[in-house]
């Protein structure tokens, strides 16, 4: 697609360029009927104020942006995105990019954004975070050609490139960890379902359970610590207690604790506890959380200067971060069944 502009409107109208400028811009030196006209034009060829004209002030973007389709409430909470954007604006601010942040609770509407942003020029690229199944923010971006980098991955991330972690590989290391300790209930409160990070890592502990002869379950949850909580005293109350649970996030991973604790079942006694990205809450967890550890801040920077480079023209290629690990602490123990 090709955006509309003052050459578009003016060809259209039979007038120069500079007499649609005066007459989009409010400024005398065209008839009212003149004026009129090139608006009406303007309207019909969806032509878009450039809010940012030195998007690409010699080759260079001067901003990048970055919409997340999660309650701002919850993002507020959520270690795994500061730490994200603290690693993208590590970069960003060292080449003087700026960074246009928004938030939004509805997919559609993140999509009605990268139009938008498209349309009026605002940014010179975007980052994709939170990579869903059969994404349609793939198509659409790469029908704009607007410049984006997905974090995320691998897969399904159509012809733009990404930035991935190997998450498939750290759950199952995390199944292995917790079949050594002589678990053989183990649960995980996963991520929403739809999102891709959160199929890999199911498809990773089903194989991994099979494989090592265990039961598992996966529920599904959104990330905040209150569904966490709900989640884990459903697995808790259920005909086949866990041993053991797995959480897709600190914030869950802390408030699921805080529950069994509650309900009168020990961690580690009765119950190990694994949180994924290690994070200051997980030390300020009582007991001390294990912890799949990412190095989330250089995946951002990582995907800044990707970024960076494709909005420059250059060809970028998909890249895998380091592999996580796990760090041990005090919230994983040997097995020990409950007297009954």
């Amino acid at each position: 697609m090709k955006r509309p502009t003052i050459d578009d409107i003016a060809r259209r109208a039979g007038v120069s360029k500079g007499a649609v400028s005066f007459a989009l811009n409010g400024r005398p030196g065209v008839s009212s009927e003149t004026r009129r006209r090139i608006q009406a034009i303007a309207a019909e060829l969806g032509w878009q104020p450039n809010s940012l004209a030195r998007a690409l002030f010699d080759g260079r973007p001067d901003v990048l942006g970055l919409v997340v389709d999660r309650p701002a409430r919850t993002l507020g909470l959520e270690p795994f995105f500061m730490q994200l954007i603290s690693g993208i604006e590590a970069t960003l601010s060292a080449a003087s990019v700026g960074l246009l942040l928004q938030m939004t609770e509805d997919h559609e509407a993140e999509i009605s954004i990268y139009r938008k942003w498209w349309a009026q020029h605002r940014v010179a690229g975007v980052f994709v975070v939170d990579l869903r199944v059969e994404d349609a923010r793939i198509a659409v971006l790469e029908e704009l050609r607007l410049p984006a980098v997905v974090i995320g991955g691998p897969g399904g991330t159509g012809r733009l490139p990404a930035v991935w972690i190997d998450d498939g590989g750290a759950l199952a290391a995390v199944i292995e960890h917790l079949a050594g300790l002589g678990h053989r209930r183990i649960a995980r409160v996963a991520g929403p379902e739809e999102l891709m990070h959160t199929g890999v890592r199911t498809a990773a502990m089903r194989a991994a359970a099979a494989r090592l002869g265990v039961e598992s379950v996966t529920v599904y949850a959104d990330y905040s610590g209150e569904s966490g909580e709900r989640a884990t005293l459903d697995l808790l109350r259920g005909p086949d207690r866990p041993t053991a649970i797995v959480y897709d996030n600190d914030v869950m991973a802390v408030a699921g604790t805080a529950a069994a604790r509650e309900a009168g079942i020990p961690v580690p006694g009765e119950l190990s506890v694994v949180a994924w990205d290690d994070s200051a809450l997980c030390l300020l967890a009582r007991p001390h959380l294990t912890a799949v550890s990412r190095d989330i801040a250089a995946c951002g920077a990582h995907a800044a200067r990707a970024l960076l480079e494709l909005v420059r023209g250059r060809e970028v290629a998909d890249a895998r971060q380091a592999d996580p690990h796990m760090v041990s602490r005090d919230s994983t123990a040997p097995l020990h069944e409950p007297v009954q």
